[in-house]
């Protein structure tokens, strides 16, 4: 096993450990996010209410959820860089999400507000804990590791998704065998099994993965209104000081909008097509298992034909499925999509992941990675409001599924624009200025005047 993941990337303890919350927090994902609540919520805790109106209300509350991320992930990046509490900050959230994801269990009939209110704190606390791991990779990896580390993470998550899916397949298609009514409470079981995933998965990054050192030098945003948009504005200029990692969040701002869309709302869209449960789970499930060696090949193509080429290629796949997904009448469409889906979802999303990691100094990881995720939960909110608001307008998603077709060819067309070269320079660069030695710990910025290049890490 220490073999295949060394093939993988992860040659060191910390990667590993590092990795392994992928494959913990992407239970969350599969599970309550693209498969086994959606199902629920349309059958049980939105009974009584039309299919478009629950359709518009479960869009509604993952914008809210996101939204709140999105406001307060910068000040805590810039909190957490500075106080040295990246992996304090990832407990809390993480904490939250699985506390959320357990309570699910207690949803019954008809509880579509309590639901929707887990639902949302779940949301929180997973894309929360996300801002603080992506943030660690740029302190345990080297450069030339990250493109591998992020992929290899993405593939185990989709491996770990999987696996907890398959076996919950199993429990919701026939419940008897292990003593249960109905396929609701199979998924009340389910929800708690990824509770206690997420939580045991979550222990080797708290245990194997150094915690970075702080910078005493700055001073700390305050964790007010006031503070929180001054640090917002303070963060979004330092970042344009980074003209490429800018505009590579510009592109991820326009094509995470189509991807985030398809994850969150292909499950309800199949429903309303009328594509059974055993059809749209499988074909999840195909997704979770195509996304593993595809997620890997990623990070391998992007070493060979580098990483904006090999990120063309999943936005143009992308294109395509938007047009299937417009045309889709049968579970046999929605099996290819996903097969679609499944090749290049992980690896474009490692591969974004990975770039702008180097492409901004490590020094201020944790604070920019809040404002990747800014971009990212705007784009997540934007897309499931767009969504919802057409379903209100036309009362079928079809319209809604051919729209994103905009936000993969604009995308790409500000991705094209990145100077990947230029970025990196750019960002060693602004680490020697601030005295980054590469571990974590920064030095008198007058021991590196004309320092060509920092240390590269761990």
């Amino acid at each position: 096993m220490l073999g295949l993941l060394s093939r993988m990337g992860l040659t060191r303890p910390a990667l590993r450990a590092w990795a392994m919350y992928d494959w913990a927090n992407s239970a969350f994902i599969t599970t309550v996010v693209t498969v086994v609540f959606p199902l629920y919520y349309a059958s049980v805790a939105a009974q009584g209410l039309p299919r478009e109106v629950a359709t518009s209300r479960f869009a509604t509350a993952t914008a809210v959820a996101l939204s709140v991320v999105a406001v307060l992930s910068p000040v805590l990046g810039a909190l957490s860089d500075r106080a040295g509490r990246i992996k304090h900050m990832l407990g809390i959230f993480a904490g939250l999400g699985m506390v959320s994801t357990l309570a699910l269990a207690t949803v019954g009939p008809g509880d579509w507000e309590w639901g929707l209110l887990l639902f949302g704190l779940g949301n929180v606390g997973v894309t929360g804990s996300i801002v603080f791991a992506d943030a660690l990779l740029r302190h345990i990896a080297r450069d030339d590791e990250l493109d591998r580390v992020s992929t290899a993470g993405y593939a185990l998550g989709y491996l770990g998704g999987g696996l907890l899916l398959a076996a919950q397949l199993v429990l919701l298609m026939k419940p008897q065998w292990f003593g249960l009514a109905d396929a609701g409470a199979a998924s009340r079981v389910a929800f708690a099994s990824v509770a206690v995933w997420w939580a045991v998965f979550s222990v080797p990054l708290f245990r194997r993965v150094p915690e970075p050192k702080p910078d005493v030098s700055v001073p700390r945003p305050p964790l007010s209104p006031r503070g929180i948009f001054t640090q917002l504005a303070s963060t979004l200029s330092g970042l344009r000081q980074h003209r490429q990692a800018f505009l590579l969040l510009v592109a991820y701002l326009l094509y995470s909008d189509g991807i985030g869309t398809i994850i969150r709302l292909s499950t309800l869209y199949g429903t309303e097509l009328g594509i059974g449960r055993g059809a749209l789970i499988g074909a999840l499930l195909l997704t979770q298992v195509v996304g593993v060696p595809c997620a890997v090949l990623f990070g391998r193509a992007a070493g060979r034909v580098g990483v904006k080429r090999a990120l063309m290629f999943a936005l143009s796949v992308y294109m395509g499925v938007t047009f299937l997904g417009y045309f889709m009448r049968t579970p046999a469409h929605f099996f290819a999509l996903a097969l679609l889906v499944g090749m290049v979802q992980g690896g474009s999303q490692a591969l974004s992941r990975s770039l702008f990691a180097q492409l901004v100094p490590r020094d201020r990881a944790a604070e920019f990675f809040g404002l990747f995720s800014v971009f990212e939960k705007v784009t997540a909110v934007a897309g499931p409001l767009v969504f919802a608001a057409t379903v209100e307008l036309t009362g079928s998603s079809r319209q809604a599924v051919l729209s994103l077709l905009f936000f993969f060819v604009s995308g790409a067309a500000v991705l094209s624009r990145v100077d990947v070269a230029a970025g990196r320079r750019a960002a060693r660069e602004a680490e020697a200025r601030a005295g980054w030695r590469g571990d974590g710990a920064p030095e008198a910025t007058s021991a590196l005047e004309g320092a060509p290049d920092p240390g590269r890490g761990v």
